[in-house]
């Protein structure tokens, strides 16, 4: 009974009550695609440090990851990869022959990082054969192909079949090097990574530096999870028992501490925003409510005097604004839903700042993701918020007694 009453007494003005419903959805809208704006962009820059710069797990000698010298090879890797090949969430692995060095053209040079790499196993790893904008993915015949990034190439100046000349120290402390044909350009949504990285087969590298190994094993897992490094964990502590002491075997979370920030701080930024906004609508319920209620001072003053309890009273008023905050967040949410199935489909594009966002590998379109446990959150919270707002109302008119609320007018 006393819901279908303040029901009714919520639409006792239509206006005043459809312009609090519409600000209220209009205001999730709003926060809701912010969310998922921030959720999808920092979602896609995890998604894509995973695929081109982490994998999930790497492996490298201990003291490499410090001082990325060429004789500073893995210990015993063939332990390594079959135990790889012993683990169900496992989908790839490759290894990397990999060096700091130059790379010259006829027109200019400069550094980069010179990834050899087995071309069968990196693909299954990495989007880098499907990233090949112009020619082709590293070849298995001819003689020393390179790929390199379509930035590399402008401002070296290269074309297909261009020849490059790639130096570096050797085992022997000594500079070696060798020309390459240019076989493919690729694009990565990294700046940063396209500016530093160029591949060529393995065994190449491996005859110029004059030693054999792996400086690098790159693991990629079947995790669905990729706000979570628990598989990742699990893996790498598979690893560490039967790899020596002397390798270094780190999930993608340390490998770069910073995808480990953004996870952490997703939560509390988020929650700034629904904070920001529920504040507003809660000081606006309570101005609505206020109206409302001193509008029926004398109403309640009878229901109180006719033998009506305070605390029906005060439930009534509670209704109200459960009424209206259950409402208000149906339509603002129901609405947020359908805008953000929608620009999953289409994507935001980021136009002028692509260029900025890539160098934090972030890809020029983003697509928004909320979480239904975020929907849920927040209806929660600003129904909670509509109740809480109606307090104060509900206890102005309580303290008053039934003869002195008869006797206001309003």
């Amino acid at each position: 009974m006393l819901i279908k009453l303040a029901w009714r007494n919520l639409w006792r003005n239509k206006l005043r009550t459809a312009i609090m419903l519409s600000a209220m959805a209009f205001g999730l809208i709003g926060v809701v695609t912010m969310i998922g704006f921030m959720n999808g962009m920092y979602g896609n820059m995890i998604d894509n440090a995973i695929s081109w710069q982490t994998s999930h797990v790497q492996v490298h000698h201990q003291d490499f990851v410090d001082n990325p010298e060429t004789t500073l090879a893995i210990v015993e890797p063939e332990l390594i990869t079959a135990e790889l090949d012993k683990i169900s969430e496992v989908i790839a692995w490759s290894e990397r022959f990999i060096v700091d060095g130059m790379v010259a053209s006829a027109r200019s040079s400069r550094g980069v990082r010179v990834n050899g790499v087995d071309i069968d196993a990196e693909a299954r790893v990495t989007p880098i054969a499907s990233s090949v904008k112009e020619g082709s993915w590293l070849p298995a015949e001819g003689r020393h192909p390179v790929v390199v990034s379509l930035k590399t190439a402008q401002r070296l100046r290269l074309k297909l079949g261009s020849k490059v000349v790639i130096t570096f120290s050797n085992a022997e402390k000594d500079v070696t090097g060798a020309a390459f044909r240019v076989s493919g350009f690729f694009s990565t949504p990294s700046s940063n990574f396209d500016d530093g990285n160029i591949y060529v087969r393995r065994t190449d590298l491996m005859a110029m530096a004059g030693i054999d190994g792996s400086h690098e094993i790159a693991v990629l897992l079947d995790d669905k999870n990729k706000m979570s490094n628990a598989l990742a964990i699990s893996v790498r502590d598979k690893i560490r028992l039967i790899t020596s002491s002397e390798n270094s075997v780190r999930d993608w979370q340390q490998i770069q501490p910073m995808l480990a920030s953004i996870i952490a701080q997703m939560g509390p930024s988020n929650a700034i925003l629904l904070g920001i906004f529920v504040l507003a609508m809660g000081f606006g319920v309570v101005n609505i409510m206020l109206m409302s209620v001193f509008e029926r001072t004398r109403e309640f003053g009878v229901l109180m005097a006719v033998g009506m309890q305070k605390h029906k009273v005060f439930a009534l008023i509670i209704f109200e604004t459960s009424l209206l905050g259950v409402t208000g967040a149906t339509l603002g949410l129901m609405s947020s839903l359908g805008l953000i199935e929608l620009l999953q489909i289409t994507g935001i594009p980021l136009g002028n700042m692509a260029e900025g966002l890539g160098a934090f590998g972030v890809d020029t379109t983003l697509y928004p993701q909320v979480a239904a446990s975020e929907y849920r959150y927040i209806f929660i919270t600003v129904v909670l918020v509509c109740v809480l707002a109606a307090l104060y109302p509900a206890r102005q008119i309580l303290k008053q007694r039934p003869v002195d609320a008869m006797a206001e007018k309003h």
